[in-house]
């Protein structure tokens, strides 16, 4: 059998054939009425063919199914033969001898045409004179007549511009006049009957502005607000049945991958594609778009122009209308068209409206995340030399950012950018408007060596650096932080899940930067409390430890905490963790408890005023259980009180956990009696001034334990 790619040729090829010959291109060739007449059936003959092999399979299923992109690119394929068959007979009528090609725009152009659908094209004459317009105006109503609706409205100017104009007079105006919509609308220019040669020179010509276009000011703005503006203008009655124009239509997966192209498109030839399913494709394979992301939004693309096909047919009539609720008979016939079956629970309607719902929500989804990306307005304003992040482009750029090390910045850049992976290739993308963001921290040098750390630390992490690309504000607030401090990327490479508080947050839920420091620490002691044995509780409380302390440097440094609360949640995290590790040093405990235990804060803990790296000064009090002697309460104690200091400041690499007990009446960490406590304090009082005194002054209760010593004393 074929290949696919052969067959579709030969099939492009026969139907070309097949319309010229029955106009009598290049020989006798027929004009007036007759030409119209010809070419009307030999145009309706091949869709017939076409619409036959695309509705073949939901007939007898055992039959191939034709892509509905090959059924797209077959209709704009004819569409070409079409024109250039009008394009013989308008010739033949009016003996112009001028050069005029034919440049297919919109979906004729991207080569992804519905079965009943004008076709946008823009003339390019030499010379732009009455005589080639009048070839172009009789090719228009030739074609009209026969085929479909010849819409030249995209040329310059709209309507109200001159039908033809010569190369140069097309470039001069996209130079000077051109809007942003119009450069998009370029995108999918292609030559597509009359001068071949004249057609290839326009589109050699245009190209360079359509990929420039992206870096004019408001670039990415006006597309944008073109967006809304095509949503704004669809009848109420029809805004939720559109394909097409519609949220969560055809238009908002065009807009996206188009967007895409535009921007990234200046540096990455690969992007350069008409066709919406070939970009997204490239728009994968660079990193630029998830994969899931492409393969949903393609699936979901591929079944709504399926819909379009579909309801085109019934009728032969232009439409993008879903049918009403009410219509079940409408609804009926489209889900069988389309090839769906009861799936057991629904009927083909339910089944049907299920898979429309779910595919408006998510190309809806992935459009606003596409879309307004806050990377594409970042990486539009970049020059383009800037934007590919060549090593020459690159030196200059840190050397005019004022880097203090650009040879060091540099080896970093290489070494996050070599290779040919989809890591590589994501931060080609990312680095050049990370740059921008480093250069304002404190230590941009600093700061880019800790990007390089964290992100060969999570290389592994498939999640890191689409973050970094979907999110804008947590790339913006990572720049800052790692240029500021050397504590957040060493806890981050060990905490990494931090990172995903950075983004904003979503409508209706609370910043988790700004959570409440309680709600923590009932949590890690609920965690704490499921551990087994003492060693896997005290490795577990650091572990949480140290996700806490990210998240307070994280808020500290990017201005969402004041200095009270700081002090307060790390406060209030010491004593979560010494709280965990005290019951599970206590569980863990066998035999009798001969005393009640309790920790008092003294110092800035027991002010509720740590800072990151403060050791937590603490008091162990105990009293005798019944019939234990002080001696053996203290001796039970001091064991408990070792063994905590001894878990929590066993050598770990999240930050040291250093209990200092030196602020008790005695040297180290041997609990006193809470009878002494209640008395030294009294009868010593007078005598004992200094540091001792200003320990007991900030005293709070912080621990205790009372599933093994009953309350607090």
């Amino acid at each position: 059998m074929a290949p696919p790619r052969r067959v579709r040729a030969a099939a492009r090829a026969g139907a070309r054939e097949a319309l010229l010959r029955a106009v009598g291109a290049g020989a006798d060739t027929l004009t007036g009425t007759d030409a119209v007449a010809a070419l009307r059936t030999a145009y309706r003959d091949e869709v017939l063919v076409l619409a036959a092999g695309d509705l073949a399979a939901v007939v007898e299923p055992d039959l191939p199914v034709i892509d509905v992109a090959d059924v797209a690119a077959q209709l704009s394929d004819l569409a070409d033969a079409a024109l250039q068959a009008a394009h013989a007979v308008a010739v033949a009528e009016t003996g112009a001898g001028g050069r005029l090609a034919v440049i297919a725009m919109g979906k004729c152009g991207g080569r992804e045409l519905n079965y009943v659908s004008d076709v946008d094209v823009v003339f390019v004459a030499e010379p732009a004179d009455p005589q080639t317009t009048r070839l172009a105006s009789r090719l228009m109503r030739i074609a009209g007549d026969a085929c479909f609706q010849v819409d030249a409205n995209l040329r310059p100017e709209g309507r109200q511009g001159a039908l033809v104009r010569t190369l140069d007079g097309h470039v001069s105006y996209y130079r000077r006049w051109a809007k942003t919509w119009e450069f998009q609308a370029l995108l999918k220019a292609r030559p597509a009957a009359g001068d071949a040669e004249l057609g290839a020179a326009y589109a050699d010509a245009v190209a360079p502005l359509v990929w420039n276009a992206a870096g004019r000011d408001d670039f990415v703005a006006d597309v944008q607000a073109m967006r809304r503006r095509v949503e704004e203008h669809i009848r109420p009655d029809h805004a939720d049945r559109e394909l097409k124009l519609g949220a969560g239509g055809l238009r908002d997966v065009e807009f996206a991958v188009q967007l895409l192209q535009l921007v990234h498109g200046r540096t990455d030839e690969a992007l350069r594609a008409r066709s919406t399913l070939d970009a997204l494709a490239a728009l994968a394979r660079g990193g630029y778009v998830g994969r899931d992301d492409a393969a949903n939004l393609a699936a979901s693309y591929r079944f709504l122009r399926l819909l379009e096909h579909r309801l085109q047919l019934q009728r032969m009539l232009r439409t993008h209308l879903m049918p009403t609720e009410d219509d079940t008979d409408a609804q009926r016939w489209l889900a069988r068209a389309a090839g769906l079956r009861p799936d057991g629970r629904r009927d083909v309607v339910g089944v049907l409206e299920a898979e429309w719902s779910r595919t408006v929500l998510r190309v809806r989804r992935l459009h606003e995340k596409l879309f307004y990306r806050p990377l594409l307005t970042a990486v539009s304003r970049l020059s383009v030399d800037s934007a590919r992040l060549s090593e020459k482009a690159a030196a200059a750029r840190l050397a005019a950012l004022g880097w203090a090390s650009p040879e060091g910045a540099l080896g970093h850049l290489r070494a996050l950018t070599s290779g040919v992976s989809r890591a590589a290739a994501i931060q080609q993308t990312l680095l050049p408007v990370l740059l921008d963001e480093l250069a304002g921290s404190p230590d941009p040098d600093r700061g880019l060596l800790a990007y390089r750390r964290v992100s060969e630390a999570l290389a592994q992490t498939p999640w890191y650096l689409r973050l970094l690309r979907d999110e804008g504000l947590v790339a913006e607030r990572l720049m800052r932080l790692l240029g500021s401090s050397a504590l957040v990327p060493d806890l981050l490479v060990r905490a990494p899940e931090v990172l995903r508080m950075l983004a904003a947050p979503t409508a209706g839920q609370t910043d988790e930067l700004q959570r409440d420091p309680a709600d923590f620490a009932v949590a890690l002691r609920t965690t704490v409390a499921r551990q087994h044995d003492p060693d896997s509780a005290a490795a577990t409380a650091r572990s949480l430890r140290r996700h806490e302390l990210l998240r307070v440097a994280c808020a500290d440094l990017l201005g969402l905490l004041d200095t009270e609360q700081v002090c307060a949640a790390l406060s209030e995290v010491w004593v979560a963790v010494l709280q965990a590790t005290l019951h599970s040093v206590l569980r863990a405990t066998e035999g009798p408890v001969p005393a009640r235990l309790a920790v008092i804060g003294m110092g800035r803990l027991g002010g509720a005023e740590l800072g990151y790296g403060s050791d937590a000064d603490v008091l162990f009090v105990c009293e005798p259980v019944g019939d234990a002697s002080d001696h053996d309460a203290a001796r039970w104690a001091t064991g408990v009180a070792e063994t905590v200091r001894r878990r929590l400041a066993a050598p770990s690499p999240d930050p040291a956990l250093v209990v200092d007990a030196t602020c008790a009446r005695k040297a180290g960490p041997a609990p006193s009696s809470a009878h002494w406590t209640r008395t030294g304090r009294t009868t010593r009082a007078g005598r004992r001034r200094g540091r001792r005194r200003r320990c007991y002054g900030r005293a709070r209760w912080r621990a205790t334990p009372t599933s093994a010593g009953g309350s607090s004393t």
